[in-house]
């Protein structure tokens, strides 16, 4: 009986990879607005009421490509955030890692943005529907702060991963827009402000910098709540 429902699960997840495999070529060849359910049952080869079953919509479809890039990008990380011990080692290799993982899906990162940046839009980074992938990034910056061996505030530590997430958004906008071959301005941006935020995190310690450092974290309360 074991046997039976292991196959059935393991043939389920297959049919659910096809599907998003295949959603996921149609949103890069048509677009996001003109890509159907239908035509996506179509090319995976199953009715379009199985599609359904296993997603209810397309943006669920959109957040499954969520997971993956989020389930590929802690993968890529963790070998060098197993033993590299410097914040902005750590930061950097993280930043860079996604822009790596993230290459193939650059053109239809592209034509799908204007949905994403859309506030009150399902597919927003910042929705309630994108939470478990948002919080799953966030992890990823609370391991590079965590396992830094750096000083900094410790207020400032606590709060530092959410911060570091929203500065890898700004990241996304830009490499959105990043028209240079390999996304080399991408690359160029970490390079030149990983530093500038290494710095200031290394400052924050600093007596003559406590205050300034808490004025700044009572700030990131306020504008939270």
């Amino acid at each position: 009986m074991t046997n039976v429902s292991e196959a059935r699960n393991r043939g389920s997840e297959s049919t659910r990879e096809v599907i998003v495999e295949t959603a996921l070529r149609l949103f890069r060849e048509r677009g996001f607005d003109a890509t159907t359910m239908r035509a996506i049952a179509a090319e995976a080869g199953v009715s379009v009421g199985n599609a359904y079953y296993y997603f209810e919509s397309k943006e669920a479809l959109i957040q499954a490509y969520y997971d993956r890039a989020q389930a590929e990008h802690e993968a890529a990380c963790r070998e060098f955030l197993a033993t590299e011990r410097s914040f902005a080692a750590r930061l950097s290799g993280v930043l860079r890692e996604w822009v790596r993982v993230s290459e193939p899906y650059h053109e239809f990162a592209v034509k799908f943005f204007k949905h994403a940046a859309e506030p009150t839009n399902p597919l927003s980074p910042f929705s309630a529907q994108s939470s478990p992938a948002r919080e799953a990034s966030i992890g990823i910056y609370r391991e590079v702060v965590e396992g830094s061996k750096d000083r900094m505030n410790a207020e400032l530590r606590a709060e530092l991963p959410e911060l570091l997430w929203l500065l890898s958004m700004g990241m996304v906008l830009f490499w959105v827009h990043d028209t240079s071959p390999g996304c080399v301005r991408t690359y160029r941006l970490i390079e030149v402000t990983v530093p500038l935020v290494d710095r200031l995190v290394g400052l924050s310690h600093l007596p003559g910098l406590q205050g300034i450092t808490k004025d700044f974290i009572a700030a990131v309360h306020e504008l939270r709540a």
